[in-house]
């Protein structure tokens, strides 16, 4: 995919150009680039010290700890939460850094709805003399759409609307301006995906995700959604949709918009049960569905639903903590490394009685990533041009809540903020000779990690997982959204010394037992080199955003340029 070059020093193009040279000929990538200058030396050897301190014990005393018993899981508002508080505050300030929140605080507080909705054991579907009952958790789960006492379907119709897409840019449109008020929508997951010109073929897109679903379906005033879960579609199993629509789900305040009054997850099987009640064929009605020409299915099935709700209004907080740039004139400007802070909490047990969901890879590791890059700029005898935010995310696993909140009130204005650098998760496998970089070809921050990525001797490789629509599922979509280029690293897939496909199966293992499960605890097995490289080509990346002359800027015609130009509009002002 085609890229922008960000604009770099003199020695720096001549270094991407020799190295382009060099690459070209098969000679192996140089230990260090040729002695110059420092100012004209991206890798001084200033920063060259700071990433030698970086290492995988660095990682994991962290991980041992926030991934531990003790912090219960790191619940929204919990006492895991607070706990985890204090460390990274703790943390950030012997690293040096300097609170960075609201009144000279470390915290940026934030309120948030908690809804405890209580499903029944089945739900009924009717139609005619016909009667379905689907059980909860095994078939269905189903949430409060409203912040309210109850949520309530009364004898609502099931209409199914293919996708629930509309997309005046691709000429799509599910809903064909029927009258879908009042209606329950069964709808697919994910987007169309078998056409490259069209959205943007197996990447999905935010129009794939599960939270535009249900946004699409109260904008057409529907009383409730169903999605249609299958593990392609999704990128990971039932048992994902089944602990995380479960137990207490957590919102900011409600705005003024369009709700529905459900929420709801079904099984691929169960839908099919569900349409067949209308004489109607599940695989039949997806493929009609991959049509601009698709109109919705009435079903004349008819379902009654209600949800009690107990509300509790709680408080959460982001963590944020800076180091000072050191030029008088980039100093206000930032480059914002993130990582949620949050799991799930204490919930339902697995098969063993566990109850705590620890979350170890996600997202202690991407704490604990973070803290050690936070340490490694503290430690540079002058500190990088650009200021450098620490900011630790609270609730991203219920919908990307803290930094959405963040993005919303931003402690720099969005047209100073550089760049975003988020992790979420990170390599316990071993040395890869490639990094996934999730948003590659989006914006100039592609050259710059391919100049470090080719200084290691590796490559970089967009999302090795394009349907799974993993730039839409982490912090930096916030980012994005209002203008900022994002990074987000993931681990590569050619594994040193391993199979060709033994990176895929670790990564599918991991979301088949582990991810968002009792199961995801430190293990004395992991393999942190593979990381410890990605994290010091983090390092080396934010160095280099953070003392170039210009900002990142996206590339030409991305769906995020106008936003940045108008952040950037709005700072002249």
């Amino acid at each position: 995919m085609p890229s922008v070059s960000l604009p770099l020093n003199n020695f720096s193009k001549i270094f991407v150009f020799g190295f382009a040279v060099c690459l070209a000929a098969g000679c192996a990538p140089a230990e260090k680039p040729a002695a110059t200058h420092a100012a004209d030396n991206p890798f001084t050897e200033a920063g060259e010290r700071a990433a030698a301190t970086l290492n995988a014990d660095e990682i994991i005393k962290h991980v041992k700890v926030l991934g531990s018993d003790e912090f219960e899981g790191r619940g929204p508002a919990s006492r895991g939460d607070r706990l985890t508080q204090a460390y990274l505050i703790e943390e950030l300030a012997t690293a040096g850094y300097t609170p960075a929140g609201v009144n000279g605080t470390w915290l940026q507080p934030f309120d948030i709805v908690a809804i405890d909705s209580v499903a029944p054991g089945a739900w009924t579907f009717a139609r005619a003399d016909q009667q379905q009952d689907f059980t909860h958790r095994e078939e269905y789960v189903a949430v409060s759409g409203v912040q309210a006492d109850t949520a309530r379907l009364e004898n609502a119709e099931v209409v199914f609307v293919g996708y629930g897409i509309q997309a005046p840019e691709y000429d799509w449109d599910d809903f064909k301006g029927g009258d879908l008020t009042g209606k329950v929508l069964l709808m697919l997951n994910n987007d169309p995906e078998w056409d490259p010109e069209l959205f943007a073929g197996d990447r999905r897109l935010y129009y794939g995700r599960w939270d535009y679903k249900f946004e699409s379906a109260a904008l057409q005033g529907a009383a409730g959604a169903i999605i249609i879960h299958t593990t392609a579609s999704a990128g990971y199993p039932w048992q994902v949709v089944e602990t995380g629509w479960t137990g207490e789900q957590f919102e900011l305040p409600a705005a003024e918009k369009p709700r529905s009054q459900v929420e709801a997850w079904m099984t691929e099987e169960a839908a099919g049960k569900l349409v067949a009640m209308a004489g109607e064929d599940l695989p039949a009605m997806i493929t009609a569905a991959r049509s601009r020409d698709f109109e919705p299915v009435p079903l004349g099935v008819t379902t009654s639903l209600i949800l009690n709700n107990t509300i509790t209004g709680k408080e959460t907080a982001n963590v944020l903590g800076i180091l000072p740039g050191s030029d008088p004139e980039l100093a206000g400007e930032v480059v914002v490394l993130t990582a949620h802070h949050d799991h799930l909490g204490i919930g339902e047990p697995d098969e063993t009685g566990d109850r705590i969901y620890n979350g170890a890879e996600d997202n202690g590791i991407g704490m604990g990533i973070v803290l050690a890059i936070a340490n490694a700029y503290a430690s540079m005898p002058v500190a990088p041009r650009r200021s450098m935010l620490m900011l630790f995310v609270a609730a991203e696993e219920q919908g990307l809540l803290g930094s959405r909140f963040y993005a919303d009130n931003p402690t720099f204005p969005a047209g100073r903020i550089a760049a975003n650098m988020n992790y979420d998760g990170g390599n316990i496998w071993g040395r890869t000779r490639d990094i996934t970089f999730i948003g590659y070809g989006k914006s100039t921050l592609d050259s710059v990690v391919d100049l470090v990525a080719a200084r290691q001797g590796r490559i970089v490789k967009p999302d090795q997982f394009p349907d799974r629509g993993y730039y839409y599922r982490s912090d930096q979509i916030s980012f994005a959204k209002i203008g900022v280029p994002a990074t987000y690293f993931d681990e590569g897939m050619d594994f040193i010394g391993r199979p060709a496909d033994w990176g895929r199966q670790q990564i599918e293992e991991y979301e088949a037992v582990r991810y968002h499960q009792p199961s995801d605890e430190y293990d004395d097995s992991w393999n942190l080199e593979g990381a410890v490289e990605d994290v010091r080509l983090g390092f080396w990346v934010g160095l280099m955003i953070a003392n170039a002359d210009e900002m990142p800027a996206w590339t030409a015609g991305d769906e995020f340029e106008a936003a940045r130009k108008a952040a950037l509009e709005a700072r002249m002002e």
